[in-house]
């Protein structure tokens, strides 16, 4: 199957992706519905930016999107103790975070997601890129290490997430196989 990697507007596709996400990760729709909120304020930040994978047919299959990091972002108030604790807190300085990436189950295992991060990675104009990811042994985790990334905080734990988190840093651009 023929997939374009590029540029999303996300604000205008928010419910497309979040299809997505849901079917991805187990959303029902009320944590649907606050993930369109969120989705729509952060893609007003400076530098936020979407891509999409979208079929020939123009069906979106999978989608990334990602901001320079701030440490007035909640995300990173959150993380930062985490982190501190760590001695890894630096890295929240400087970072590319990758807010979400999704791929629709009936297309995973084919390379997209590897090549959503990795593409909107490559124009980061930051040296180093975070994320964090459910704290399991999970193909996502071994994605992120196999493109480079180092556990920073493990156990991190966000309200009304009911399974802790790792934080997660790589170096750009991100290692290729």
């Amino acid at each position: 199957m023929d997939l374009v990697i590029g540029p999303l507007d996300l604000a205008s596709h928010v419910d497309e992706a979040l299809a997505v996400q849901a079917v991805a990760f187990g959303l029902g729709a009320e944590e649907v519905a606050v993930r369109r909120q969120i989705v729509q304020r952060h893609m007003r930040f400076p530098g936020a930016r979407a891509l999409g994978a979208t079929t020939s047919d123009g069906y979106l299959v999978g989608f990334v999107y990602g901001m320079p990091n701030s440490r007035d972002h909640w995300w990173s108030t959150v993380v930062a103790p985490y982190l501190r604790a760590q001695e890894n807190d630096g890295w929240l300085d400087d970072a590319f975070v990758i807010t979400e990436l999704h791929v629709h189950p009936d297309h995973q295992n084919r390379g997209i997601g590897r090549r959503l991060i990795t593409t909107i990675t490559d124009s980061a104009a930051q040296p180093r890129s975070i994320l964090s990811a459910i704290d399991t042994d999970s193909p996502a985790r071994g994605l992120y290490h196999s493109l480079g990334y180092v556990d920073l905080a493990r156990r991190v734990h966000f309200p009304s997430a009911p399974r802790p988190y790792a934080v997660m840093g790589a170096p750009l651009p991100l290692r290729r196989m």
